[in-house]
């Protein structure tokens, strides 16, 4: 690949676009807003001057809703040898291109999982797909030489190729994406009239499950009106949870010790279904997941604070595999917790409290 035409300068496209920039490929930007197409140039992703002719890959970044409508213009105009799309829904845009009667052998659905809270260009890394899933939903129509274009596009950006119908793409990112996003903004909206002293003992486990309900309504809007059927019958099936939940917590205030030794029970249940549910989840780089020993280090909120552990940490010869900050309510400290390999606890713990690191047991 050598050229590509960005359509929608997003912090998706934009991402896409600086990525492919840093790889050497020549890189044209569109946006029905041109001052945002000139932003994301400004930041390195390419030039908004239209292309002279046809690119090897035009890539539409634009809302679900609007993705038929742009690649039928994209490709009545030819701008491209091959066409594919970022939208987190596939079957709904492919069927509209196919209402539409277009040659559907030049185009591939594809959806990069990765993102953030913000959006916009300015919001924009080359890095944001690297080591991530990114689903290609070909056909039996789609072109030999348009997958290829697609597996480079997602090769120049680092990320990890995954073959997919496009059907039962939309049922698992509802599963794993729009239905966990929905819960995360209802346990979020609980937040909104609580008492200022209840919300000050928010620790780590709130900022965990709410963190992505900060992401923009509307585009939420966008993503959940593409993909409404598979995201509310997940959510029937959590109605059923919460209802049996409530009534087990119910039976925890009875007097009746029958009705307690019920309520135990279904809260058992559902406690240890998520435990099952859980340890399901991918670990690092997509691995099954490992349980780790912590080694947590009570830190002053100052710069250079987690450079000097990290670098303790190398000269000890310990890897650290992941790493979470709880900060102290109202005061200029924290709790470094660093996720280690079991055999590495001890030696991480020695090296650090022999550096005059104050360490939480």
């Amino acid at each position: 690949m050598r050229t590509a035409l960005v359509i929608g300068t997003g912090l998706i496209g934009t991402s896409a676009a600086l990525a492919l920039s840093q790889r050497g490929v020549a890189v044209h930007l569109a946006d029905r807003d041109p001052e945002q197409a000139r932003t994301a140039a400004a930041l390195g992703a390419g030039t908004d001057e239209a292309p002279d002719g046809p690119v090897d890959l035009a890539i539409v970044a634009a809302p679900p809703a609007h993705v038929a409508g742009v690649l039928a213009d994209a490709m009545r105009r030819g701008v491209a040898r091959g066409y594919v799309d970022v939208a987190s829904v596939k079957g709904g845009p492919r069927r509209d291109l196919e209402a539409l009667g277009l040659d559907l052998s030049a185009y591939i659905g594809t959806h990069p999982m990765s993102g953030r809270e913000k959006s916009g260009p300015l919001a924009a890394t080359g890095d944001l797909f690297e080591g991530r899933p990114w689903v290609l939903t070909p056909t039996r129509d789609t072109d030999t030489e348009v997958l290829n274009l697609a597996l480079e596009l997602v090769s120049h950006c680092r990320a990890v190729p995954v073959v997919m119908d496009a059907d039962a793409h939309d049922r698992a990112v509802a599963l794993v994406s729009h239905m966990p996003h929905l819960m995360s903004s209802m346990v979020a909206a609980r937040l909104e009239g609580a008492e200022e002293a209840a919300v000050r003992l928010c620790g780590q486990g709130v900022r965990d499950v709410t963190r992505i309900a900060a992401s923009d309504p509307r585009m939420w809007i966008d993503i959940l009106s593409a993909n409404p059927g598979p995201v509310a019958d997940l959510l029937t099936d959590v109605a059923a949870d919460l209802e049996e939940t409530v009534r087990a917590l119910r039976a925890l205030q009875s007097s009746d010790e029958d009705k307690r030794l019920q309520g135990v029970s279904g809260i058992e249940d559902v406690l240890r279904r998520g435990n099952a549910g859980q340890v399901r989840v991918p670990g690092k780089h997509g691995t099954a997941p490992r349980v780790y020993d912590v080694v947590a280090v009570l830190i002053d909120d100052q710069p250079g604070q987690l450079a000097r552990i990290f670098a303790d940490a190398d000269r000890a010869g310990v890897n650290i595999e992941d790493v979470r900050i709880e900060h102290a309510t109202g005061q200029q400290a924290g709790l470094v917790q660093l996720m280690v390999e079991p055999k590495a606890a001890p030696v991480l713990t020695a090296a650090l409290r022999e550096r005059g690191w104050a360490i939480r047991q």
